[in-house]
């Protein structure tokens, strides 16, 4: 229940961050765009974990649970692409990266045990 509760949170707060860091990414069309697909996948995480908490089945949970898990790979990919072509760099960028790497890790161990692996 305490690893549910954490990353509940944690999604959350590394929502938050990434609104705050795409906010700061300069305003071209490139930036623009991949800070786009950056904050939706960001987002998806938490809304996703939001939902599998509150779903009727272990099934829906476990589903739900999945498809936040995407969304952390998916951040992370368009994380390492910011930081590889160099649209901004930073300390909080190497958070960011090192934060979506420790969501994808918790989140991957709920999906473990929900299935019962």
């Amino acid at each position: 229940m305490e690893k549910k509760e954490g990353i509940k949170e944690r999604s959350f707060e590394f929502a938050v961050t990434v609104i705050k860091f795409v906010q700061r990414l300069p305003k071209n069309f490139v930036s623009q765009k991949i800070g786009g697909q950056l904050l939706d996948a960001a987002t998806s995480i938490g809304a996703n974990v939001e939902e599998a908490t509150g779903g009727f089945s272990k099934k829906d949970f476990t589903f739900k649970m999945g498809i936040a898990l995407k969304e952390a790979r998916e951040s992370n990919y368009w994380l390492r692409l910011i930081k590889v072509s160099e649209l901004i760099k930073g300390e909080d960028l190497d958070f960011l990266l090192q934060e979506s790497v420790e969501i994808r890790k918790i989140i991957t161990s709920i999906v473990k045990t929900s299935k019962g692996q």
